[in-house]
């Protein structure tokens, strides 16, 4: 049951994404394009603030009402949706981050819709596994000096800081990393390759390199060596949920889009819709239970984050691999009921197909969450 407040919050991002990612989404997958209008509408609608606090300027709303957005946007534009998720992913390191200086600044130039953060931490190295980079800063008088490179960062060159990863300085454990804050425009931070996925094209998942950069004590975001803390319990349990609520949201839009479909399209010969079809109405039923149950998860989840009990990080877990299952399976049965109008793209079902092939594998990828989940079952350390 959601307050007031949510209400108002999840009628804002159904605004936003009906009137502008709706129009626009089509042709940022065409042509894996930043969608621009939609990432300036989410500014103006106050949406990028909606988790900071309340004294900042902030909604100060948590992961329930995030949840919502999240799976709202990502009906219209998964692009958008991800996008929107690695911000607010950025935004909670930066708002646990007591010892950074520019903490506050930061925060209200978010509230006021002018700073789009992300996250850049998967290395070519370490790969999916992003908890454990293999850069490392050098001393350089009262700090030190970066030389890295990410491998997939999500808004690479349009967003307006970057939460870096790094293995802390002179430490060989590789759990022992810093997180530090990186401004846009940062002399020797560059974007590599432009993306060209299969899904989420307007993501601009890029790789990026971090030449030499310099960086000072007052950029940290963790205590040194102490990145992975906040990995743990800031950007895990936030990311999970946000990719969780992505998923659902791609497999709802592929679900009322094939409802629609077989609504509309007939055998003219017969004077019949496709809904005619038992096995065509089978596969749609099959979709809107597989969602349906999915997303009252996803509130489950949402709920533990917000009333956390022993069980909490096993739900956090769970979430994103179910998730992604789910939107598999979902549109693979929407491919099928839409046929040949989905293949040859006359229906919104396969770009939702190709978009949910990057839940599996997006760090952390399905088969490392199956094998956190059955550790956490059997009593194992996670790490």
């Amino acid at each position: 049951m959601t307050s007031s407040t949510d209400e108002r919050w999840l009628a804002r991002a159904r605004e936003v994404a009906n009137d502008v990612l709706a129009r626009h989404a089509d042709d940022v997958d065409r042509t894996a394009r930043w969608p621009a209008e939609s990432v300036e509408a989410l500014a103006q609608s106050g949406l990028l603030g909606l988790t900071i606090g309340t004294a900042l300027g902030g909604a100060g709303e948590g992961p329930r009402t995030f949840a919502g957005v999240a799976r709202i946007l990502a009906e219209q534009c998964a692009s958008t949706g991800m996008i929107y998720v690695m911000h607010i992913g950025a935004t909670q390191v930066i708002a646990v981050a007591q010892g950074f200086s520019q903490r506050e600044a930061v925060l209200r130039q978010i509230v006021a819709g002018g700073h789009l953060g992300t996250l850049a931490f998967s290395e070519p190295g370490s790969r999916s596994h992003f908890w454990a980079p293999e850069s490392q800063p050098t001393e350089d008088g009262d700090g030190c000096r970066l030389t890295a490179n990410k491998s997939w960062v999500t808004s690479a060159g349009h967003a307006d800081g970057y939460v870096v990863s790094t293995r802390g300085a002179g430490r060989a454990e590789r759990l022992a990393s810093t997180l530090y804050y990186v401004p846009q425009g940062a002399p020797g931070l560059r974007v590599g390759a432009a993306f060209s996925g299969m899904g989420l094209r307007g993501n601009a998942s890029s790789p990026m390199c971090l030449d030499n950069v310099a960086l000072r004590g007052t950029d940290r975001l963790s205590d040194e060596g102490q990145g992975f803390s906040t990995m743990l319990d800031t950007v895990l349990p936030w990311f999970q949920l946000g990719s969780a609520a992505v998923w659902v949201g791609v497999a709802r839009a592929a679900t009322d889009a094939t409802r629609r479909h077989l609504l509309e399209s007939r055998f003219e010969h017969l004077g019949q819709s496709l809904a005619s079809l038992p096995n065509l109405r089978a596969r749609l039923a099959q979709m809107q239970v597989l969602v349906d149950v999915q997303e009252a998860f996803l509130e489950h989840v949402a709920g533990r984050m917000e009333q956390p009990r022993p069980d909490t990080m096993l739900a956090v877990l769970q979430s994103k691999a179910a998730a992604a299952e789910m939107a598999l399976e979902v549109t693979d049965l929407g491919m099928r009921a839409c046929g040949g109008a989905a293949f040859s793209r006359h229906v919104s079902v396969e770009r939702n197909f190709r978009d949910a092939r990057a839940g599996a594998v997006m760090a952390p990828t399905t088969d490392i969450l199956y094998d956190f989940i059955a550790k956490s079952l059997l009593g194992m350390p996670l790490f």
